[in-house]
């Protein structure tokens, strides 16, 4: 069976810098329903559009078409008493950016804390960088209608969330977020 839209896609992948520096080196496949859904990036579904099992690749993604380039807007500095303890370097929380609207929320990762005040980053840990992927196709298989419904895979490997119910969080500007 070929890689097309609504086909759910197996793929192996180990992801480096474009200085080939290992970042990750998937223990578990990546499995996604392909076909515009954005449960991966564009380019990989482009490349691997129309492919087959045991199909093998090397692609390199530019910044902008994977996490963005590197904005020095979105790093600022918080009072520690802001956000929740413990606190340590590596958690992350949503917050909004400067003059965002309520559907720009973004996840800031803290990178410093010093004394009273803390450093979050509102920028994707790989943004600005140009990624490698290597990819190999383990399995293609056509989508059920409820995943083709819900725009994401279910299942063993896909992740199917409950209604994600934001209401009366308005208080909050920081929610703690666990990223594994």
């Amino acid at each position: 069976m070929k890689i097309a839209k609504n086909t759910v896609v197996t793929v192996n992948y180990k992801l480096s810098d474009a200085q080939n520096n290992l970042i990750e080196e998937g223990r578990e496949p990546m499995v996604y329903l392909h076909g515009d859904y954005e449960n991966t990036l564009p380019k990989i579904e482009e490349e691997l559009d129309g492919k087959e099992v045991g199909y093998k690749s090397t692609i390199q993604i530019e910044p902008e078409d994977a996490f963005g380039e590197y904005d020095p807007e979105l790093v600022k500095m918080e009072e520690r008493s802001r956000l929740p303890e413990p606190l340590e370097v590596g958690m992350q929380f949503e917050g909004m950016p400067e003059g965002g609207e309520s559907d720009d929320a973004v996840i800031f990762t803290v990178t410093e804390i010093e004394d009273n005040k803390v450093i979050l980053d509102g920028n994707h840990p790989l943004a600005g960088m140009a990624l490698r992927f290597d990819l190999e196709v383990k399995d293609v298989r056509a989508a059920t209608d409820e995943e083709i419904a819900h725009g994401h895979v279910h299942g063993a490997h896909g992740h199917h969330h409950g209604d994600d119910d934001d209401e009366g969080d308005a208080g909050d500007e920081f929610r703690t977020h666990i990223v594994q």
